[in-house]
């Protein structure tokens, strides 16, 4: 269930809804660009002259699903075990080669932290709107993280019964008012691919993987029941 210790999209589509990001990908342009990435965790953001240092002012308002509040240390702390420097360690990293230029990332304050980079990288931001790159929280162990993770995001973790479902909650106390519009999301673990498209044709589930998709499926699922929806992004908003 740990989005950082992941490598693929399997991980992060379903729990990204957990989680939220310093800055986001606006969900409803049609293709991603600098020009597209609005705030998310941090209320806006701004670069030294040098193009050295991007500082982050975040949200005052938001707490963890259990009940903590969310701070710069948050930040500090998820980008430390990116970075390999935090007292625990990440048991896989896959995305450690994405921050090779960022020196530290600091805690200014209760509210603001700032990432430092040994040189210019105007794109790093890019790499912080992606659904790769979500903030956990210091307080709870990337152990814990793997099995229950505990986020700032519209949905809480339930559950995940291996080869069977993984299961989300409508978080009651969501920091943006009036999201998410769902009471929970359950989604069905079906391992054989044909197994999967026949069953969303069929109209049992209201998503599905669009990926690794054989063309004779891609035959069997043309018609209005595709129209549901195949695509990737925070399940929330």
């Amino acid at each position: 269930m740990s989005i950082l210790e992941e490598a693929t999209n399997s991980t992060e589509i379903l729990m990204m809804g957990v989680f939220n990001n310093l800055v986001l990908y606006k969900q409803d342009v049609p293709q991603n660009s600098l020009q597209s990435i609005v705030p998310d965790l941090a209320t806006d953001w701004s670069w030294n002259e040098d193009g050295t240092e991007l500082t982050f002012r975040l949200r005052e308002d938001v707490k963890w699903h259990d009940g903590h509040p969310f701070t710069a240390n948050d930040v500090k702390l998820t980008w430390d075990l990116l970075l390999g420097r935090s007292q625990e360690k990440l048991r896989a990293n896959p995305r450690k080669a994405w921050y090779q230029n960022l020196a530290e990332v600091t805690a200014d304050g209760e509210f603001t932290a700032s990432f430092h980079l040994h040189r210019p990288q105007p794109a790093i931001i890019a790499l912080l709107a992606s659904g790769y790159a979500p903030v956990y929280p210091c307080h709870v162990s990337p152990r814990d993280m793997r099995q229950h993770p505990i986020g700032t995001g519209p949905f809480k973790f339930v559950e995940f019964k291996p080869n069977e479902y993984i299961k989300v909650a409508r978080n009651p106390d969501y920091w943006k008012s009036g999201r998410p519009y769902l009471d929970g999301i359950e989604y069905t673990v079906i391992p054989n691919r044909s197994t999967a498209i026949l069953s969303f044709i069929a109209g049992k589930f209201d998503m599905t993987f669009p990926f690794e998709v054989t063309v004779p499926l891609l035959r069997w699922g043309h018609g209005p029941a595709t129209e549901r929806g195949c695509g990737s992004g925070r399940p929330s908003e």
